[in-house]
């Protein structure tokens, strides 16, 4: 329950910025093109807070926190008052109108260089992409990729972290094949593999992007030394100590860090003997086994957690920058994720990513919760992948949203007329039901991923 109200909250929190940085656009621009705006809402429904303006523009915060909108004086809507006729958006020049309209989706993109600017300025701590096990007969087994290579680069870009190898496979799904560059431990030489991908079988609901290659993060191997003793646990009174090593339970042989747990589970509430090293001797400690409950089932536990092994020297960095160079790689950054979002929707549209992989609000709203409670960084990062996704999506030639209105006006423009309201009006309805569509796909997605 608790992280339900926690992803929930962090959801609420990351719509509102966001609509309040998409909302903004169009009201900045439509102030500074004369255009009078009458409401600047985020969410619908019933107000929760409101105020005026010296200007009449009345702000609201409203009940059901899922959008937002700001209206804005159009004699096709409103009775206009004579005096207020050059102030209706209607009346505007279809060019001030394109800038009304696209700035929304615009700030977001701005949005998301300001918040990648912050990101890289607080410093987000990363992990260089080293490979660890190989999964046999694999795409990247049969491509003779070795384990503990660092991966440099993904086709022609460069790869810092495992985020850039993420988003870099996803632009190859579809091609036939991708070429890698692998920095190769205690080596100065570079390995380019190709890897062959006609028969990548890649289904996110089961596997991720990397692992469905045959690839695996290096993650430090877990040691049978306690790094952790909860208070009042079994260990504690068993008198297990932070640095002891566990050598044997019962008298058998403990190989690793699995085994102990496997083993102790089993034997909940029992008598129980632990020999462990402590400062280059070995004690043997008797107590008792506590219990802990999973699905139903009594396991047995102890309250311990272990110790990693020390990172490889030079994995672990920290992306951090001076105001300048933060600047450029939040630019650099947010440009890639503008591309990649593009190409993801044509491969949508040309089947090549499945519909399966859209993912609606409740998706969302995990994606908040985690990187909220990974810290500000992970939450600035999120923040700015999902307002550039939401600039995209606004900016698709469909009628209700920004790009369908921009649609429009640019016909308007190269026409030197209005489309008919009969035609605009068929055309939302059209779109409405497609928006309709892609977000009942998208939360049963959600659905069934639960």
């Amino acid at each position: 329950m608790l992280s339900f109200l926690w992803n929930l909250a962090s959801f609420v929190i990351a719509l509102g910025i966001l609509v309040a940085v998409h909302e903004w656009g169009h009201f900045w621009v439509a102030r500074r093109c004369g255009v009078k705006v009458q409401r600047f809402s985020i969410g619908f429904g019933k107000a929760l807070w409101r105020r005026t303006d010296k200007l009449g523009t009345e702000y609201v915060i409203a009940a059901i926190p899922l959008g937002g909108y700001v209206k804005m004086l159009d004699e096709r809507v409103d009775d206009v008052k004579p005096e207020d006729l050059p102030h209706a958006f209607n009346r505007q020049h279809v060019l001030k109108r394109i800038a009304i309209i696209a700035a929304g989706p615009l700030t977001n993109f701005v949005f998301a260089i300001f918040a990648l600017f912050l990101m890289y300025l607080i410093g987000v701590q990363s992990v260089k992409p080293m490979i660890g096990e190989i999964k046999p007969d694999s795409i990247a087994s049969i491509a003779g990729v070795p384990s503990g290579a660092i991966i440099k680069k993904i086709g022609a870009r460069e790869t810092q972290d495992w985020q850039a190898v993420n988003l870099e496979l996803m632009s190859y799904i579809g091609h036939d094949n991708m070429q890698i560059t692998l920095s190769v431990p205690n080596s100065s030489l570079t390995q380019i593999k190709t890897l062959d991908l006609r028969t990548w079988g890649l289904d996110p609901d089961k596997e991720s992007i990397i692992a469905s290659l045959g690839l695996s993060m290096f993650r430090p191997p877990i040691l049978n030394v306690i790094g952790l003793v909860a208070k009042n646990s079994a260990a504690e009174a068993l008198e297990l100590q932070v640095k002891d090593k566990i050598l044997q339970v019962d008298g058998t042989p403990m190989a690793n860090w699995e085994q102990i747990v496997s083993y102790i589970a089993q034997r909940p509430n029992t008598a129980i003997q632990i020999e462990v090293l402590r400062d280059e001797r070995k004690v043997k400690l008797v107590g008792r086994v506590g219990t802990r409950e999973d699905d139903g089932k009594v396991l047995g536990y102890l309250g311990v957690s272990p110790t990693l092994a020390p990172w490889p020297d030079g994995v672990l960095f920290t992306h951090q920058y001076g105001p300048l160079a933060a600047v450029e790689e939040a630019t650099n950054k947010t440009w890639r994720l503008m591309t990649l979002s593009v190409e993801m929707l044509g491969k949508l549209v040309t089947g090549d990513v499945s519909v399966k992989n859209l993912s609606g609000p409740i998706a969302i709203a995990q994606g908040a919760g985690m990187s909220a409670s990974s810290g500000l960084v992970y939450f600035l990062s999120f923040l700015a992948l999902i307002s550039v996704n939401l600039g995209i999506i606004n900016l698709l030639p469909i009628p209700v949203l920004d790009g369908g209105h921009l649609l429009y006006y640019f016909i308007e423009l190269l026409s030197g007329r209005p489309v008919p309201d009969s035609v605009q009006e068929i055309g939302f309805k059209i779109g409405g039901l497609l928006l309709l569509l892609f977000m009942s796909i998208a939360v049963i997605n959600d659905i069934t991923r639960l």
